[in-house]
């Protein structure tokens, strides 16, 4: 009984794979086409080549940036910039029209809410990899903890409006 069953079973096995194997769309499917991508230009920057220079003059001395994507200056552009800032570097309390993403590559960053710079007010500290979204009009602040790198992402014109005027390193002092 079980070499009967035995030989039943094989002979269905082959006749399957026989149905299959004559059947191209069940046994294996055609290879997708390659599909069909619009023009457009391919940037990538690796982390050894990118060029950094003083950062504009609306942050505090002693940062540097480096653009990675687009313009920050002109409107609606999408843009990304790496920002380097040394030990201990402050940018105090500002807002920007556009929310601004902002990931750590280096370092560690305090980042904190409000209109005064407050050691006390800083949200948890971020560390390599630690990603925040700081909304569009919102007062915010930061600190650098050890040399830091991070990434900001937003939608230009970039601007950065100081809570405090005096703040601003382009105000006459």
């Amino acid at each position: 009984m079980n070499k009967i069953r035995y030989a039943l079973g094989s002979v269905a096995i082959v006749a399957f794979a026989g149905i299959a194997l004559s059947n191209p769309g069940t046994a294996t499917p055609a290879p997708t086409p390659a599909l069909s991508v619009p023009a457009h230009d391919h940037h990538e920057q690796h982390s050894n080549n990118i060029v950094y220079g003083p950062a504009p003059d609306v942050f505090p001395p002693g940062a540097e940036m480096a653009v990675l994507q687009g313009d920050p200056s002109v409107a609606g552009q999408i843009f990304t910039v790496r920002l380097r800032l040394p030990n201990g570097y402050v940018i105090p309390p500002h807002f920007h029209p556009t929310d601004e993403s902002v990931t750590v590559i280096k370092g560690a960053f305090k980042v904190g809410l409000g209109d005064h710079f407050d050691k006390d007010a800083f949200l948890p500290t971020l560390q390599r990899g630690d990603f925040i979204v700081a909304p569009a009009n919102a007062n915010h602040f930061a600190q650098a903890k050890g040399r830091t790198e991070v990434q900001v992402h937003a939608v230009g014109p970039f601007q950065m409006t100081y809570v405090n005027p005096a703040d601003d390193p382009r105000s006459p002092k």
